[in-house]
């Protein structure tokens, strides 16, 4: 339990001792056996210590008490608090999971909540850029880096814990003057680049391209090897200019930034660690806002090289391959983009519209 908020750990604390160790058992399975991320884990535990608790002060007593109509009263009771449509969802899954598995222990004599309904989470498109704007900020770097004056660069202040990555971003958006030397600021452009370039180019998620190690790049066929959600590996193809930016990076950038703790990560902060996904959040935003673009995510770069591949022709099989998606529905989101984009431009275009 200690990844848990606080809050959540006292709830668990407070629940009958055979609930506590139903929950610490099905942490256990969903990081051990379901492979599991650590924020996911935390999510669904936080969900079912929450039912558990309303159950209790229902007056449940154990867990073998618990019945539907208890877990429609929490999720109830979750909607008149002003929970939103998306959490209320998420919800009722942690529900219909934690008691899928305790039926299957034998924690429980059926499986309450498969029944369960739950209010269909609303998703909005997402956004995405056009392929000139994409183009625009994954070349951002090389601009800055052009014969000028010096892009302003900042380090990120030094975390009070000396077990915190203290990687740092060159975020040309700064207004502080440069406290970065030379050949560091030029090799922090250089790892921008890259970055920006593995994002668009192959559309992997911002914990996957931070999580990548050196050996995890094949030059030769152009490809990376990712692992995504749940440990799944797969191989991500890439191309030329993604290329071009991961070879500058490793012959011309990444010595320039090498320190003891850097070991294998491909992905280097400025001073030497693992480059961390809030920092990388900070540096496409930064980028963006300095090409003069709609603020962009990492994730919003995934976005749209989803939807420009499908723009492309090519196949949503493939792209679902790309993505890591488990699910075709996950990936289908990006077609209802494409005739979004489409119909915009019929209705900007054409006499008749």
């Amino acid at each position: 339990m200690s990844r848990e908020t606080k809050g959540t750990r006292a709830t668990h604390e407070a629940l009958p001792p055979g609930m506590r160790e139903a929950v610490d058992d099905f942490a256990a399975h969903l990081a051990g056996v379901r492979n599991r991320s650590a924020h996911t884990v935390r999510a669904y535990v936080g969900d079912v210590v929450s039912m558990l608790d309303h159950a209790h002060r229902m007056g449940c007593a154990d867990l073998p008490e618990l019945d539907l109509s208890v877990l429609r009263s929490w999720l109830a009771k979750q909607r008149t608090t002003g929970a939103a449509r998306t959490s209320l969802a998420r919800r009722a899954a942690s529900a219909r999971t934690f008691s899928a598995w305790a039926h299957r222990c034998g924690l429980l004599p059926a499986d309450v909540a498969g029944a369960l309904a739950s209010p269909r989470a609303h998703r909005d498109l997402p956004t995405v850029l056009r392929a000139d704007q994409a183009a625009a900020l994954v070349e951002a770097p090389g601009r800055l880096a052009a014969p000028g004056p010096t892009p302003p660069t900042r380090d990120e202040p030094r975390s009070a814990s000396p077990a915190e990555d203290d990687s740092g971003s060159a975020s040309p958006a700064s207004p502080e003057p440069s406290r970065t030397p030379d050949g560091a600021a030029e090799a922090v452009l250089l790892r921008d680049r890259a970055l920006l370039e593995l994002l668009y180019g192959t559309g992997v998620r911002i914990s996957e391209a931070c999580g990548l190690d050196v050996a995890d790049v094949d030059h030769a066929r152009r490809v990376v090897r990712v692992f995504g959600k749940g440990g799944r590996e797969r191989a991500v193809p890439y191309g030329v200019p993604a290329q071009r930016a991961l070879d500058e990076w490793l012959r011309h950038g990444r010595p320039a930034l090498t320190a003891p703790r850097s070991r294998d990560a491909l992905l280097l902060g400025a001073r030497g660690g693992r480059l961390n996904p809030t920092t990388a959040r900070r540096i496409v935003g930064g980028y963006a806002q300095a090409a003069g673009l709609p603020p962009v995510s990492p994730h919003g770069l995934r976005h749209s090289a989803a939807t420009h591949l499908l723009e492309g022709g090519a196949d949503l099989r493939a792209v679902q391959e790309l993505l890591g998606h488990s699910s075709l529905a996950s990936t289908q989101i990006y077609t209802h983009v494409s005739v979004e984009r489409l119909r915009a431009a019929y209705r900007q275009a054409h006499p008749r519209a």
